[in-house]
């Protein structure tokens, strides 16, 4: 979960003669050209959307994702019972260690507690998903944001 991306692509283009498309931590048109130049076939961006106008992130996601008092982005199993990365908040620092590996079984227990948090308008206990790259990620259209990161 924490090898950089340029070397699991070298790992994975050594090993396969299938095209590969690259994922993890690509936000900028540097990015992209990156994995291009590396012997990508293309780029799956997903954090770099999550704050477009057409994306469906809450509310309180939108803000957590802009706010200064995030610091860093975390691998949990805490609010699904399978890992996903996400803002560091209490509910992952209260429960991550004790977290089962358990989906779909987790996701329902956790579902209140989420949609209470979200409602509340409170990110701290609910799952606020984001990549390395969220502080890159910028508001406006998908077709804006593509414009944005399609390498020149």
């Amino acid at each position: 979960a924490s090898q950089p991306l340029e070397a699991l692509l070298a790992e994975v283009l050594a090993a396969v003669d299938v095209p590969v498309v690259a994922a993890g931590g690509l936000v900028s048109a540097g990015d992209v050209a990156g994995v291009l130049a590396a012997g990508a076939v293309a780029a799956q961006l997903g954090t770099a959307f999550l704050l477009a106008d057409e994306a469906g992130s809450s509310p309180v996601h939108r803000a957590a994702l802009q706010s200064p008092e995030f610091t860093e982005t975390v691998v949990t199993r805490a609010f699904s019972g399978r890992y996903a990365r996400g803002l560091r908040n209490r509910f992952i620092v209260e429960h991550d260690a004790q977290a089962p590996l358990g989906y779909p079984e987790i996701h329902y227990l956790t579902s209140p507690v989420r949609k209470a948090s979200a409602a509340a308008g409170d990110p701290q206990a609910t799952n606020v998903w984001a990549g390395t790259g969220w502080r890159q990620a910028r508001t406006g259209t998908v077709a804006e944001i593509i414009d944005r990161v399609a390498p020149v």
